[in-house]
């Protein structure tokens, strides 16, 4: 399906990330997966590139591109020639504009260069033990004591959590209000900052995801993100493109799982003839082809939308939701129709599929897109129940 929403400028940037990707990054995905990491210099090669924090002002080194579709053909291009467990995106789209929108300039004009070379990887710490889609249950705390805030508490589930040279970390800084939460950037070399194990996953092989730990760490005023009471309401802010995010990469990554599953099923025969000449594949096929131009188009949508200022938290929620569902099913598809080579390793479907189970636990549970997207068709517990 031709996407209208791509001019010859993003298709030029299109071909130069997926040479990139052939070059510098695929040839060291089975490697990552290996050793449960990926090398640090694939963040230095790609802000070398141009494709880090690509929205970050020329005053900073960055290239001053605000227009969301290059990260999404980025998005694109890293599953198609790469491994969703290269988490580039993350650095640059989900923590990055923490800093640039909510960080002083000193701030700013220390940390963002780095993070445009790749020097320093960002990661978020918000979740905790007891606290995971439930923001308001954070218990990590941060004191103010003179010109300083004093952190303490525990992360856990951080993702570049290993490799991550900064972190914006989300602790209670109002004790007797759910939604006094401050946000404060971390940084590796501070006294009283560690980080645990590099944690064993399901899926995501490449992708290091870790705890983090805070004993007294003293953070300057300098490294506060906004007004520090009200950190939550800039969490649920950047929560929307967030979820944007999770749609583009759910779908892109379904559709891979449809290409060399394609390619599997013109090749691989049974009882004489190739798997995709029966009629189970050939209808199999032409549901999730539907299914796919479908959510990508309504993805695409969003997407512009998003560029103009109008998408809200429900519509994201409700991109989040449907792609990241039909990601799943269309890896169950692909594997049952790899057959018993789908199980194996070796076999790029086995680990999609893996890799594709937390989509729907991340950036927002599946069960809590589905309260947000009721609550705003007007379908609200609180308010019926009272």
């Amino acid at each position: 399906m031709k996407r209208l929403i791509f001019d010859e400028d993003h298709e030029m940037f299109r071909d130069s990330v997926r040479k990139f990707m052939q070059a510098e990054i695929s040839p060291h995905v089975e490697r990552w997966r290996e050793q449960g990491i990926c090398d640090k210099d694939a963040f230095l090669k790609a802000g070398e590139q141009g494709l880090l924090c690509m929205w970050a002002g020329e005053q900073y080194g960055g290239m001053g591109i605000e227009d969301f579709r290059f990260e999404q053909i980025l998005i694109e291009e890293t599953l198609r020639h790469g491994d969703l467990g290269l988490f580039l995106t993350l650095h640059s789209r989900l923590v990055g504009p923490y800093i640039g929108h909510l960080g002083s300039e000193a701030l700013k004009e220390r940390l963002l260069p780095q993070c445009i070379s790749g020097e320093t990887i960002l990661g978020i710490a918000m979740t905790e033990p007891g606290a995971g889609s439930d923001l308001a249950g954070i218990k990590s705390r941060a004191v103010r004591k003179g010109d300083d805030w004093v952190i303490n508490g525990s992360k856990t589930y951080i993702s570049n959590g290993v490799n991550g040279g900064a972190f914006v970390v989300a602790a209670r800084t109002v004790p007797d209000k759910p939604h006094g939460i401050g946000l404060f950037v971390v940084e590796e070399a501070m006294e009283g900052f560690s980080r645990g194990r590099n944690l064993a996953k399901m899926g995501l092989k490449a992708q290091d995801t870790a705890e983090l730990f805070f004993e007294n760490v003293k953070v300057p005023t300098e490294n506060v993100l906004g007004d520090p009471q009200r950190g939550f309401y800039s969490l649920m802010h950047f929560l929307a493109e967030e979820r944007l995010i999770s749609a583009c990469q759910a779908v892109a990554h379904a559709q891979v799982a449809f290409d060399i599953t394609m390619d599997y099923i013109l090749e691989r025969k049974a009882f004489g003839k190739p798997i995709g000449a029966f009629q189970n594949s050939r209808f199999k096929m032409a549901e999730m082809r539907t299914a796919l131009d479908v959510c990508q188009t309504f993805v695409d949508q969003c997407v512009m939308m998003h560029l103009d200022g109008e998408l809200g938290s429900d519509l994201a929620a409700e991109a989040k939701y449907h792609a990241t569902e039909l990601e799943s099913r269309v890896m169950d598809d692909c594997v049952q129709l790899h057959g018993g080579a789908g199980y194996m390793s070796e076999y790029r479907i086995s680990h999609m599929f893996t890799d594709a189970r937390v989509s729907r636990i991340y950036a927002g549970s599946s069960e809590i897109m589905k309260e947000i997207i009721a609550r705003s068709i007007g379908l609200d517990e609180r308010k019926l129940s009272s």
